[in-house]
């Protein structure tokens, strides 16, 4: 028994605890059972592989600079957190085994569920959000029912898991498609309920064809703005260098000097707001790479494996179909969060840090998907809508969780939040029912999945036969082809010459 576990948390640990590798192998599958030659094998697994590492060094370039940004503005405001019986650092240290185990028996669940059900046809693939959301499952299961038995915790864990990674990229994927005017892959990320909301109540704002954000006009003196890589380096530095203004000096004496040691503090802001441009924009050449692999390479599992199934990927992956809407998105999305931070002090309620990478994150999520079905107004209001999720997201949950892991209301995605309220408020619930509680809250979850699943695949035939259609005719052409490496480059030298997307 002891070997299984320890197999299976190798697993989770080594394959899905670490994306390029998972992507990689999914790609190097596909290819095989394509038949591809061996070098078109080796090639695209690899260039699948060398994208996700590019994606990842432009996050951690730019995030980097957001810690800063973050510890800056939050002394700015002097914000401290409540007392907590428990930190996440100690939940891990108890629980993480289990949450390893949790990955790997929900993702064979999950796979099941997709192979059975003709309705359920996205694979997860986000990696790191496969273990936080499991994080948060488990720390909502022993906040509530207490701490239970490995075994209990795993297999309810398991089921739950499975059951929002196969539904999830399934109540997104009409707006999804309406993003990216294709059905090759899905969305598999936490920031869904805030894109699902922003698509649905963003829609009297605009039209997405008149006041879309890619055709905004300027005067020819700020036609500059319209080169996105240049507005998110005037935006952030604006934005970093006034937070300085008002923050303790100590702190920002400390960010400039983790860069190097010596420079001047206003320096390291203009520096840390380009630095922060320049992550963006390698983010986005890594992400059209792997997605230049992963879609074609997907095929393989679709059509041999698992038919008719789509890969659900991290958000990045909608960014360059709207990406002046992702920096629309996130100043909107900063701005409502600061502003409602200053409220909530002023009130004496607890909002503990601006969440900078959720802000963007889910931010960018709101404004490209604003974008699609009202334009400029859209974007704006779904990354309002981030923020203001998030601020009341970190007021009211933090307590929820006290006795386990109470920064994860720090770090939460909507989606979060949301799995939060609906698992602690049945556990409240289901309190008096003693042991049986936690086995009724995983029997409700995988009953309703199970009808839900059923119901689409069986009893809604003209709906999946119209979906078989639309996706036979979005099959991927060599002149439709997802954007590769080389598209970027060309994308980047249009960009650089003045002929951005934009116009």
């Amino acid at each position: 028994m002891d070997a299984v576990q320890s197999v299976l948390v190798w697993i989770a640990t080594n394959v899905f605890g670490q994306v390029a590798i998972l992507i990689g192998l999914i790609t190097l599958l596909g290819l095989i059972l394509q038949r591809k030659p061996v070098e078109d094998v080796v090639a695209g697994a690899l260039r699948a592989v060398l994208g996700i590492i590019i994606l990842f060094v432009g996050v951690d370039l730019f995030t980097g600079g957001l810690a800063d940004f973050q510890a800056i503005v939050s002394s700015a405001v002097g914000l401290d957190p409540p007392a907590a019986a428990n930190t996440l650092d100690g939940f891990l240290g108890s629980h993480g085994g289990t949450v390893a185990l949790i990955i790997t028996v929900g993702f064979l669940i999950h796979m099941v569920l997709v192979a059975v059900f003709p309705a359920a046809r996205y694979v997860y693939l986000t990696g790191h959000l496969m273990f936080w959301v499991s994080v948060v499952i488990t720390a909502c299961l022993v906040q509530v029912f207490g701490d239970l038995p490995q075994l209990t915790l795993v297999i309810v864990g398991s089921i739950l898991i499975a059951c929002y990674w196969t539904l999830q990229p399934m109540w997104i994927a009409p707006f999804m498609r309406k993003v990216t005017g294709r059905d090759e892959f899905a969305l598999g990320h936490t920031t869904s309920v805030l894109a699902l909301v922003t698509a649905v109540a963003a829609r009297p704002l605009g039209d997405p064809e008149k006041h879309s954000t890619e055709k905004l006009k300027m005067p020819r003196q700020l036609s500059f703005f319209k080169d996105v890589n240049v507005s998110t380096a005037l935006v952030i530095g604006l934005i970093l260098i006034v937070s300085m203004l008002f923050a303790d000096g100590s702190v920002v004496r400390e960010a400039a000097d983790n860069y190097e040691e010596g420079i001047s503090e206003w320096t390291w802001g203009v520096i840390a707001a380009f630095r922060f441009a320049a992550g963006i924009a390698i983010l986005l050449f890594g992400v059209r790479m792997f997605l230049g692999e992963i879609v074609p390479a997907f095929k393989g599992v679709s059509d041999k494996l698992v038919p008719g199934s789509r890969p659900a990927l991290d958000i990045p992956t909608v960014f360059p179909m709207a990406p002046t809407a992702v920096m629309l998105g996130f100043v909107s999305s900063t701005a409502v969060f600061l502003a409602l931070l200053g409220v909530f002090a002023g009130f004496g309620w607890f909002t503990l840090v601006p969440p900078m990478i959720m802000l963007f994150f889910g931010g960018g999520a709101g404004g490209v998907f604003g974008n699609a079905v009202a334009g400029w107004r859209g974007a704006v209001f779904g990354g309002a809508l981030n923020g203001v999720l998030l601020a009341v997201g970190q007021a009211v949950t933090w307590s929820w969780l006290s006795d386990t892991a109470p920064e994860l209301s720090t770090l939460a995605d909507p989606d979060w939040y949301m799995i939060m309220a609906v698992l602690i408020g049945i556990g409240h619930l289901t309190g008096p029912l003693g042991g049986l509680g936690v086995w009724s809250v995983a029997v409700v979850f995988g009953l309703l999945t199970l009808v839900v699943l059923t119901w689409l695949s069986f009893f809604t035939p003209a709906k999946l036969a119209q979906r078989a259609e639309t996706r036979s005719a979005s099959e991927p052409t060599e002149d439709d082809a997802p954007p590769t490496e080389r598209d970027g480059d060309t994308a980047d030298k249009g960009e650089d010459s003045g002929t951005s997307r934009t116009e």
